[in-house]
């Protein structure tokens, strides 16, 4: 769900951080879109497809990664995280349940669409499907680094998505149409506030 991937995207911001503290404010905004981004597929195109470009996240992490390292610069450094958490959104997607209104049943193999390999890759099932109680604890234990480490507007973001968590967690198979989209919106105005934090 997507409370899990702004959690695991924040941790992602919260190891960059440490080593490129200088670079904070950015990188926080960065891993947030990178890690929200591919699931705006829910609005435009399909699901798990559309805008999960594995190849082209992969090849823009290590491209970002390389850039980032030789130059240390602020904005490479965020571009790579974008683009690492990007990423680690595709490979959570292909750890966890299927892309269907009840995943719970299991009755599609759609993990994640992976071009190079011709379609679909069948998803591990790790956390038996998104809004599962073993989905929200994954979500909790990836906000402790972000607690950790970033500052009182990540902060205030984790807390408010593990909200959502929650939420969602306690609907999600009384409504299975929901089919995370509310916390997808929802990760993408905790995304669009956290820019508007670091403005001020």
């Amino acid at each position: 769900m997507a409370p899990t991937h702004v959690a695991m995207s924040l941790a992602l911001a919260a190891a960059v951080a440490v080593v490129a503290p200088a670079a904070a404010p950015l990188v926080v905004a960065a891993a947030l879109v990178g890690g929200v981004f591919p699931d705006l597929d829910m609005v435009v195109g399909v699901h798990r497809k559309t805008l999960h470009q594995v190849e082209a996240f992969v090849v823009g992490s290590v491209g970002a990664v390389a850039v980032a390292v030789v130059t240390g610069d602020p904005l490479a450094a965020a571009a790579a995280t974008g683009f690492v958490a990007a990423a680690l959104h595709c490979a959570a997607d292909y750890l966890g349940g299927s892309s269907e209104a009840r995943p719970w049943e299991a009755r599609t193999d759609r993990g994640v669409y992976v071009r190079s390999l011709g379609g679909w890759v069948e998803p591990r099932r790790l956390a038996a499907y998104d809004g599962s109680p073993g989905d929200l604890a994954l979500a909790a234990a990836l906000s402790v680094p972000g607690f950790l480490t970033l500052g009182d507007g990540p902060r205030g973001i984790l807390l408010a998505s593990l909200a959502v968590g929650v939420a969602y967690t306690l609907v999600r198979k009384r409504v299975p149409q929901l089919s995370g989209r509310a916390p997808a919106v929802t990760a993408a105005v905790v995304a669009l506030y956290s820019v508007l934090v670091r403005r001020r």
